[in-house]
């Protein structure tokens, strides 16, 4: 199977490392970002840097953006990929949300543009900056079979674990139980260190411990060295962490679902950017726990 044209819309984080390497792999790519600054290091690589959204509309078009709202942005208006795609001749296009998105609006947008003969695949990801980097990315796909097989020559270029779940908004689901698995690993683990920390325990003592046994984990592993230095800078953030935990609410409320755990969750990480967090590692919910464990505030 041919790959065909290929676009990618937001150069953040984890969007510009997968730029590169669908770049090295197809050899042509074209690349969209709001600040139009960060295209030129690609632009240097050989990508084509597109001065509007419309002008990146390919046959299939990847947003590697933070929220539905964004995704949105891009799509509507003389500027925008519709337009785009109609004045590019390009039938049955594929727009590739890449973003932790809510999966009832993702569904609820897959819907709206299949009227005009535009496909919506879901494909969030798992793995960070650095499965981006290296392509040890999972990406959860949700979308019509159809547009799935169209889109698989690209997307098994951005992750090295591809599994189509479903019609779309499975994949957003599937991102969902994988933030609670991470948000209650995080949660877990940090607390653990209040607890080790108000004991006397030495924190790189324990983690050593943790990570040789049945506790051990890629979070612990990844987020170890942030945990004993204190350094909690960059990275997911907690805000982001609380977001997607509140995506997992929307679901569970669409499904009639009672998932207390999620629930608690939500709260430990609402806590903590109500504290002035939000801006930090999602790591850095251990701040927060060890504050008010002690009472202070």
């Amino acid at each position: 199977m041919s790959t065909p044209d290929v676009s990618l819309l937001g150069l953040g984080r984890m969007g510009e490392p997968i730029a590169r390497r669908l770049l090295t792999a197809l050899g042509a790519l074209t690349v969209w970002n709001r600040t139009p600054a960060k295209g030129e290091p690609l632009s240097s690589a050989g990508a084509r840097v597109a001065a509007r959204p419309a002008d990146a509309a390919a046959a299939v078009t990847l947003t590697v953006l933070t929220d539905l709202a964004d995704v949105e942005a891009v799509l509507d208006g003389e500027d925008g990929l519709i337009a785009g795609w109609a004045a590019a001749g390009v039938v049955r296009p594929i727009l590739v949300v890449h973003g932790t998105v809510s999966p009832v609006g993702v569904a609820a947008l897959a819907e709206r543009l299949a009227a005009i003969s535009i496909d919506v695949v879901d494909a969030p990801l798992s793995g960070g900056v650095a499965g981006a980097e290296s392509g040890a990315l999972s990406v959860m796909v949700g979308g019509a079979p159809d547009a799935v097989s169209r889109s698989w020559p690209v997307l098994s270029l951005v992750g090295s674990t591809v599994r189509h779940l479903g019609p779309p908004g499975s994949g957003e689901v599937a991102k969902a139980c994988n933030q609670v698995v991470v948000a209650g690993t995080i949660g877990a683990l940090s607390e653990a260190l209040v607890l080790a920390d108000a004991n006397g325990i030495d924190r790189a003592r324990l983690l050593e411990l943790l990570g040789g046994g049945l506790a051990g984990s890629e979070v612990l592993r990844q987020k170890r060295d942030r945990w004993l230095t204190g350094d909690f800078a960059g990275g997911g953030s907690t805000a982001n962490q609380l977001k997607d935990l509140r995506f997992v609410a929307e679901t569970a409320a669409a499904g009639g679902l009672d998932l207390p755990i999620s629930a608690v969750l939500r709260a430990v990480f609402e806590r903590a950017v109500d504290d002035g967090d939000g801006h930090l590692d999602h790591s850095g919910v251990a701040l927060s726990l060890a504050r008010h464990a002690t009472g202070e505030r």
